[in-house]
């Protein structure tokens, strides 16, 4: 168990994360419509939710369903969530962490970053669960590869964390995203709770570890300075 609650890391290309808090919107936003909108939750996940065997054409929703376009649910998916702590935690850790990457990448390209992400969470996901069946929904992918983009940008930054049952640690980044990452491994290779799609979560850091180099600014003048200060800091 690892919560995020803050870093100090200073937004330098930008004055406002608008793609983060945007994206943090749109969950808010599909949570209250999924739970108090005229629809019901059954029908919007039915409708938004991904599933896998759907997309293989192993089983047919009835008319009406999904939505939209079967493979849209790659990415519909990643702005539902199934409780109110499904939420919460996938939006502490898109604001502690979204920020930073967002800064490093910019509003459309941290967008796109977060979608493709989330869009390979899901594909992962299909090809690994042995319930394709079951709709997959939350925002997990797309968060992890957020939280993979900032172990690459800041490994050594400090972050203040809630860990185990609570316990309040300030860790550099590398400790703290390592032992989620542990976490989250061994929860799909050991077992973990069946309801998590942990592979998605595999998935989406994957592909933000692989993605990142290649849609960050050329030059980031705050991860240039964090990085002359870690060269510098005694050892």
């Amino acid at each position: 168990m690892f919560l995020p609650l803050h870093d100090g890391v200073p937004l330098k290309n930008m004055n406002t994360p608008l793609a983060t808090r945007f994206l943090i919107g749109v969950c808010v936003v599909a949570y209250l419509f999924t739970f108090y909108g005229p629809l019901g939750e059954d029908a919007v996940v039915g409708g938004l939710g991904f599933i896998p065997s759907v997309l293989f054409g192993t089983e047919v929703l009835p008319e009406g369903y999904p939505f939209v376009p079967v493979e849209l649910t790659l990415a519909t998916n990643i702005f539902l969530h199934g409780s109110l702590f499904h939420l919460i935690g996938n939006m502490l850790f898109l604001w502690v962490f979204g920020d930073n990457v967002e800064d490093a990448m910019g509003h459309l390209r941290f967008i796109l970053f977060f979608l493709l992400c989330g869009t390979a969470a899901s594909l992962a996901h299909a090809f690994i669960t042995t319930e394709p069946h079951r709709p997959l929904i939350g925002a997990s992918g797309g968060v992890s590869g957020v939280v993979a983009a900032y172990l690459i940008l800041y490994p050594r930054v400090k972050i203040w964390g809630l860990f185990l049952k609570g316990i309040p640690l300030h860790l550099p980044a590398y400790w703290a995203i390592g032992f989620w990452f542990v976490l989250q491994f061994a929860s799909a290779f050991i077992g973990g709770d069946e309801s998590v799609g942990w592979f998605a979560h595999l998935g989406g850091f994957v592909v933000g570890a692989i993605l990142i180099p290649l849609m960050r600014r050329r030059y980031d003048p705050v991860l240039a300075r964090v990085q002359a200060q870690e060269l510098q800091a005694p050892r």
